[in-house]
């Protein structure tokens, strides 16, 4: 059998990145305008190059214009969409910027506070209720943004892991509110809606939604065997943490042994957060071509993907 291209080389037609490979011969046999199977595309100067992780990402988008055909690494392109090379009609990806730092800073900048709030540093407390604008304005509507972004792109996970934690960042801060009258329905004093925070009613009913979050991250878990370590860890310390909280919140009639939860929710939410801290600044050295350039850990390699295996079962035929 002829040799097919491997899961991550992607043939160019007229510079899109995520176009299928060309077959052989067109409409009633006629070649294609490109057919890169010998070597050269009709035009003078048709050949083959490889970006890998060595390439900035500018140098790469470069070349990617001028070339005729172009394999990307796994690991270059996870670097930049922390998801699994796909392959897209259209060129979106070269007509849009990069929506994933916008959704990780959003995250950030409300996790990285709370991981505080939870270990009680400096005298931190209160569920993190002195951070609920920022999972708003941050958790909430930069993740939700990024996620609408990854999803114009055409990068599945991305998008539902973004999306997802958008809403969980404006579900928190709207259950601190006041207004939304999740805990204030608890209340033990009318006249004082804050009594219902503390309650063992608000508090066993709402760790059933820190479980699911944990469920919803071990899904997510899985999934990062085919990204990087990086994002691996991030889920494998969010289930973790996401599993004290529920476990803090089932425990009101044992103070100490929920605020111990609490403080171990924090500690590895804090690892959460460096990890993250860690893949946005090699996401953003990436964009700018800086010479400096961090690694994230691919993965795919090593978890190969279903249609990768069927190709290389195939060309084995």
């Amino acid at each position: 059998m002829s040799h097919q291209p491997d899961n991550y080389s992607t043939t160019q037609d007229n510079a899109n990145l995520t176009a299928p490979a060309p077959h052989r011969g067109g409409h009633n046999g006629a070649p294609l305008e490109k057919d890169f199977t010998n070597g050269t595309n009709g035009m003078a100067g048709g050949y083959h190059q490889h970006l890998d992780a060595s390439h900035g990402s500018d140098e790469a988008l470069r070349r990617i214009q001028t070339a005729g055909s172009i394999s990307i690494s796994p690991e270059l392109f996870e670097k930049i969409y922390l998801s699994p090379q796909n392959r897209i009609h259209g060129d979106l990806r070269r007509t849009f910027g990069n929506p994933t730092p916008l959704a990780l800073i959003g995250f950030l900048l409300s996790l990285s506070p709370l991981s505080c709030d939870l270990m009680g540093w400096r005298g931190a407390g209160g569920s993190g209720a002195a951070g609920i604008a920022s999972y708003f304005f941050f958790g909430g509507l930069l993740m939700i943004l990024g996620g609408l972004g990854e999803w114009v792109i055409g990068n599945t996970f991305p998008f539902v892991v973004f999306s997802s934690f958008g809403a969980f960042w404006m579900t928190w801060g709207g259950t601190l509110q006041v207004q939304f009258g999740a805990y204030s329905a608890y209340a033990t004093d009318p006249a004082n809606p804050a009594t219902g925070i503390t309650s063992q009613g608000f508090q066993a009913s709402f760790a059933f939604f820190f479980l699911a979050m944990a469920l919803m991250c071990f899904i997510y878990l899985i999934c990062s065997l085919r990204t990087n370590i990086t994002f691996f860890f991030i889920f494998l310390t969010l289930v973790i943490a996401f599993s004290c909280l529920a476990g803090a919140f089932w425990n009101t009639g044992n103070p100490a042994r929920a605020s111990k939860l609490l403080v171990v929710a924090g500690g590895f939410t804090f690892v959460t957060c460096a990890c993250g801290w860690w893949i946005f600044a090699a996401i953003m050295l990436a964009s700018l071509d800086f010479p400096i350039q961090l690694p994230v850990g691919d993965l795919s390699r090593y978890v190969k993907g279903a249609s990768e295996k069927k190709a290389t079962k195939e060309h084995d035929v």
